[in-house]
């Protein structure tokens, strides 16, 4: 013991001798470093101080300014500044213009180069210091501003250039060596003194002493309540105190004989015995015990491994244990509750993970039956009785049960306690349905083959949402023989309680999606009108999360034309849609106007922003319209012309009939309210048979890819130029649709068309009365060439009105064009702005019924302003087409007359 002791302590001695000569050359390591950072901070801070210095007073001498004013400043400057850099002690003084070009350099060949450094801060008036590597090497230098009249003239740039650390580090690292040595010495003869007094004190311990420590080590080994075993490397026992002794059975001759030769020891803790592994707090059970082992693996005298081992008797613990472990699994079923269920917002699918996640851990089967009402959003009207519910979710360990499956209307009899806890609102325990009369007259038949099933016991816990019953979630246990007790009951209300808040959101938010998805739908165009000049397909899908404000519309224009309209509103719900639908309106309203598109976005935009200022000042900042896009584009077939300007809205695409596909390059506007810039539209020409693909964000955009791969995506699914638009519209979203949009979908897909030679004609009219009747002449002869000779009349009395009224009051050059579409257009345009105004004329007047024959005769009637003019068109119905009829003379008409 005496030698293994010696060794022990002079391994110990060792180690504070390696700490020792660890801890010196730490600090001589630590001091050498901090002397060579604090040369280099001074070395450093010495050299700008110097430069900044030397700079500032060569910037501020006398005569500088005027030697920049000569005209060669290199002459003057450069001797003074050598002469100067010499004496300052520095090697470099720069002087050079505004723009870093040299007026000095001590490498006269640097003279006229561009300074190397930052100039910028000392030209807005700073002195300006930095760290470069400049044609003498690595150097600090200052650059100071010359000014002159309050603004910067010149720059001055006076630096020096490091070469190494001072020779500080040099002068003292002999001493921090030699201290360090000298430290090193006395640790090691601390060490030794240390460790011959510890021999000394050692071999003076007696007999005496030795007996008395051991017996306090026995005493104190056999005292603890705590059983104490020590084995060595081959599995035998070497020590175990009274209490191991008592706590395993062991025999009295137990210590010296091997773990396998004791008979009355548990297998489980023989096997850890004889591992030898380290076990910490491992609870195993021997005989009526439950015992806690730990277990750490020991070298005694450097031999064989062996182990310590201690034992804790756990018996009294196990009974709060298994209430602990119970409680924790239901603290960790109703985490998972509050985690699993209402992922979603539908009232199903929270139904289906409220019945998954109480089975198996809670009961073997779990049912959910929810009144009627509240599947489609609406709050149960007065008590819910057993006469609306309906079987929503069912889920257990197997799917051969005989319970009601899902979608089953239940009718409860009062009786059950399922009719009792909607009634009352309470939950009821059931711990044995084969005894449970009121439960078994629901349906007899049924019912025993539950119970012949081997479900055996019940709790029903109503769902109560707001002061309301939304239904009722039954929990059945088959295979644990226990039934349900209180602690089960108090369980179920706690999850269901959890999860009948989920239910009522999802049932709340399904009555809001219904409303508004009832709102747009009003809100959106039912069914878009046929068109000569394009052939039309459209798709919308609202977002998963909730109903959004896109909407497409395409409307008809006169002169055949046709406006094609997308817009986006962000944001979902009801607002969203309301304003979606104001923001379509308005488009209607300024379409009827004529309005080019860069136009109709401008008063477009000043009219949010009007409703966003008028609700502001309402106090409503929550109904703003920001947010909104808009692409709106006009495509005239008989020029085969398209102009469009959009309103911070995704480009549209243009497939061309040989299946080129091309993002069409069109100014990009603000959002509609922003306002404070103007639109700019983009004009282009579409050969018939093209394809005009307008669309939302929601189409390109999704998590999963970036706009540019949903643009790149999108023309590859367009390159087919010989599909019908209605075929494209599906190969696009069979290509680009997310399974679940965050966004709305809204995609209009429009293949152009021409309003053929054989359908237009056009005259030039001479600028005078005379022509008139003359002009008639040849419209009618034009009508009879198309078939049209019940219009003639009409159209006469149209076209004599529109010319006298241009001729009377515009300016030249006046023209007249037919077009023969699904309605004979009549045309009158003419060179002036001026729009006249339909107005009823009294009896006595003897003109101002021009235009009010017009509007009596025609269909529809309008004025579109040109850039060369305006044009005043009128539409009458085609024979034979709905509302086609024969126009009513008034016979205060003179018809001579006109």
């Amino acid at each position: 013991m005496r030698s293994l002791a010696r060794k022990r302590r002079r391994s110990v001695a060792g180690q504070v001798f390696v700490l020792q000569v660890a801890v010196v050359v730490l600090l001589a390591a630590g001091a050498v470093l901090a002397l060579v950072l604090q040369s280099r901070y001074d070395s450093d801070r010495e050299a700008r101080t110097r430069s900044v210095a030397v700079a500032e007073t060569f910037a501020h001498s006398l005569g500088l300014r005027e030697a920049l004013r000569a005209p060669d400043p290199s002459r003057i400057l450069q001797p003074l500044t050598e002469e100067t850099r010499r004496s300052a002690g520095v090697d470099f003084i720069v002087v050079m213009d505004t723009r870093g070009i040299r007026y000095t350099h001590p490498q006269p060949d640097r003279i006229g180069k561009r300074f190397v450094g930052t100039i910028e801060p000392s030209l807005a008036g700073q002195v300006h210091t930095e760290s470069v590597r400049g044609p003498l090497g690595r150097e600090i230098q200052a650059i100071v501003p010359v000014t002159s009249g309050g603004r910067v003239v010149a720059l001055v740039s006076a630096g020096l250039t490091v070469e190494n650390v001072t020779g500080l580090v040099d002068r003292q690292l002999p001493v921090i060596l030699g201290v360090s040595a000298a430290g090193l010495a006395m640790a090691t003869i601390g060490t030794a003194l240390v460790t011959r007094r510890l021999r000394r004190q050692t071999h003076g311990l007696g007999t005496l002493e030795m007996t008395r420590m051991y017996e306090h080590h026995d005493a104190v080994l056999h005292a603890v309540r705590e059983g104490v075993l020590i084995t060595d490397g081959e599995g035998r026992l070497l020590l175990a105190n009274d209490e191991a002794r008592r706590l395993l059975d062991l025999p009295a001759d137990a210590e010296g004989r091997h773990i396998r030769e004791l008979s009355g020891l548990d297998q489980r803790m023989a096997a850890l015995l004889m591992s030898g592994r380290v076990a910490t707090d491992e609870v195993l059970a021997a005989g009526d015990r439950l015992l806690v082992v730990n277990q750490r693996p020991t070298k005694p005298h450097g031999q064989a491994e062996g182990a310590a081992v201690t034992i804790r008797d756990s018996t009294e613990m196990r009974i709060l244990t298994s209430r602990a472990d119970a409680a924790r699994r239901r603290l960790k079923l109703l985490y998972d509750a509050g985690v699993g269920i209402g992922t979603t917002l539908d009232v199903v699918r929270t139904a289906e993970e409220l019945a998954d996640v109480a089975v198996p851990r809670f009961a073997d089967f779990v049912t959910v039956d929810l009144a009627d009402p509240v599947l489609h959003g609406d709050e149960p009207t007065g008590t819910v009785t057993g006469a609306d519910i309906r079987r929503t979710a069912v889920s257990g360990i197997r799917d051969d049960h005989p319970l009601y499956p899902s979608g089953k209307l239940i009718d409860f009899v009062p009786s059950t306690p399922q009719a009792r806890g909607l009634g009352s609102g309470q939950a009821e325990l059931v711990p044995d349905l084969a005894d449970a009369p009121g439960w078994f007259a629901q349906d007899p038949p049924r019912a025993q083959r539950i119970v012949e099933y081997g479900i055996h016991s019940l709790i029903t816990a109503p769902l109560k949402g707001r002061g309301f019953v939304l239904g009722v979630v039954n929990f059945w246990r088959s295979q644990k023989q226990e039934p349900f007790d209180d602690d089960d009951l108090s369980l179920a209300e706690e999850l269901v309680a959890r999860a009948a808040v989920s239910i009522d959101n999802a049932r709340r938010y399904t009555r809001e999606h219904a409303v508004a998805v009832t709102l747009q739908r009003s809100l959106m165009p039912r069914g878009l009108p046929e068109e000569s000049a394009v052939e039309v397909a459209h798709y919308y899908l609202p977002a998963q999360s909730g109903v959004g404000g896109d909407w497409f519309d395409v409307i008809p224009l006169s002169g055949s034309r046709v406006a094609l309209v997308v817009g986006d509103v962000v944001g979902h719900g009801l607002h969203a849609a309301a304003t979606m639908g104001r923001l379509r309106t308005a488009v209607h309203n300024f379409s009827s106007l004529d309005l080019p598109p860069d136009e109709l976005l401008a008063r477009l935009d000043d009219l949010v922003q009007r409703i966003d200022h008028s609700e502001d000042e309402n106090g409503d900042t929550d109904n703003g319209m920001l947010g909104a896009t808009c692409l709106y584009a006009i495509y005239d077939p008989v020029s085969q012309h398209c102009v469009m300007a959009r309103a911070g809205h995704p480009p549209p695409l243009v497939v061309s009939p040989d299946g080129t596909v091309e993002v069409v390059q069109l100014p990009t506007g603000p959002p509609l309210g922003l306002g404070g810039m103007p639109f700019e539209a983009a004009e282009l020409h579409l050969s018939e048979g093209s394809q005009l693909v307008l669309y939302t964000d929601g189409l390109i955009e999704d998590r999963t890819r970036d706009i540019d791969k949903g643009l790149e995506l999108l023309r590859t699914a367009l390159s087919h130029p010989d599909r019908p638009p209605q075929e494209s519209c599906r190969a696009v979203l069979d290509v680009l649709l997310p399974t679940r949009p965050r966004d709305d979908v809204a995609l209009l897909i429009a293949r152009t068309r021409t309003l053929g030679a054989d359908r237009v004609a056009e005259w030039d009219v001479p600028f005078e009365p005379s022509a008139v009747s003359a002009m008639r002449a040849v419209v009618v002869e034009k009508l009879d060439e198309w078939d049209l000779s019940a219009l003639a009349f009409g159209t006469e009395l149209i076209l004599s009105e529109l010319i006298t009224n241009a001729i009377r009051y515009g300016s030249a050059p006046v023209r007249i064009r037919l077009l023969r579409d699904r309605t004979l257009t009549c045309e009158v345009s003419d060179g002036s702005s001026t729009s006249p105004h339909l107005r009823y004329a009294a009896t006595t007047d003897e003109g101002g019924r021009g235009l009010f024959l017009v509007a009596q005769l025609s269909q529809r009637w309008g004025t579109r302003y040109t850039p060369a003019g305006k044009v005043i068109w009128a539409e009458q119905p085609l024979p034979g087409s709905p509302g086609a009829s024969e126009p009513e003379l008034l016979d205060f008409f003179d018809i001579e007359a006109l």
